[in-house]
């Protein structure tokens, strides 16, 4: 089983002059049952080496198991430090494809052409694509052969509207999640705010917040079975 991870490399949160970009849980909990189920986890990201972490996602009332073992984990955190650049992947050799969120995303692989290249490759070989919380984003521009988004028709979560208001970054984000998959067609759906929520619709695997970070990988290795 070969894992293809991909996260961000922006870390401005927009002109706040405050910093952002990967949230640590949603990138630990994915990579370790990914890896305790046996997978070869590959790491990218549009600029390749460390992506930024969301300084938030570090303090400590974040932290969970998958967080800990991360830090006590060097050939995980070598790992990050080196993630190959989105350009030189190919989605051939992968056997599915996981976004991590953070608000990075929202400006930097919501736009991505490579993301946007990698997506359209693994869900038009029926390989799953999952993405938690603010990934969801990477599916704003990305089609299917007849031209319609990918999310069109699909059941898919990601971050609420609610939950953007709660942490007081409405008129930060250059959009809301919640509401660009509902232009998109999405079925949108979603649980209580902050509690764990993932969706499954066929290969299309998406997590509503961090704290279904763990859930939707789950789900993407039950679908890889």
């Amino acid at each position: 089983m070969k894992i293809l991870m991909v996260l961000t490399s922006h870390s401005e949160l927009g002109d706040t002059g405050e910093k952002t970009g990967f949230w640590l849980e949603e990138f630990a909990a994915p990579y370790y049952v990914f890896r305790d189920a046996g997978a070869e986890i590959t790491l990218a990201s549009p600029r390749g080496g460390q992506p930024p972490l969301d300084p938030k996602s570090d303090a400590e009332d974040a932290q969970t198991d998958a967080t800990r073992r991360f830090k006590d984990d060097a050939a995980a955190q070598n790992a990050l430090a080196a993630t190959k650049k989105l350009e030189e992947v190919e989605a051939a050799g992968f056997d599915g494809i996981f976004y991590p969120g953070g608000h990075g995303p929202l400006w930097d692989l919501a736009e991505d052409a490579d993301s946007k290249r990698l997506i359209e490759a693994f869900a038009g070989s029926n390989k799953p694509v999952g993405a938690v919380c603010h990934a969801p984003a990477v599916f704003r521009n990305t089609f299917v052969g007849n031209g319609d988004a990918l999310v069109a028709g699909r059941s898919v979560t990601g971050f609420t509207n609610g939950e953007e208001e709660a942490v007081g970054l409405t008129d930060v984000v250059p959009f809301l999640v919640e509401d660009m998959l509902k232009e998109k067609g999405a079925d949108y759906q979603k649980g209580e705010d902050f509690a764990p929520y993932v969706v499954v619709d066929g290969k299309l695997i998406t997590g509503q917040n961090p704290a279904s970070s763990e859930g939707a990988a789950a789900a993407m290795l039950e679908v890889l079975k």
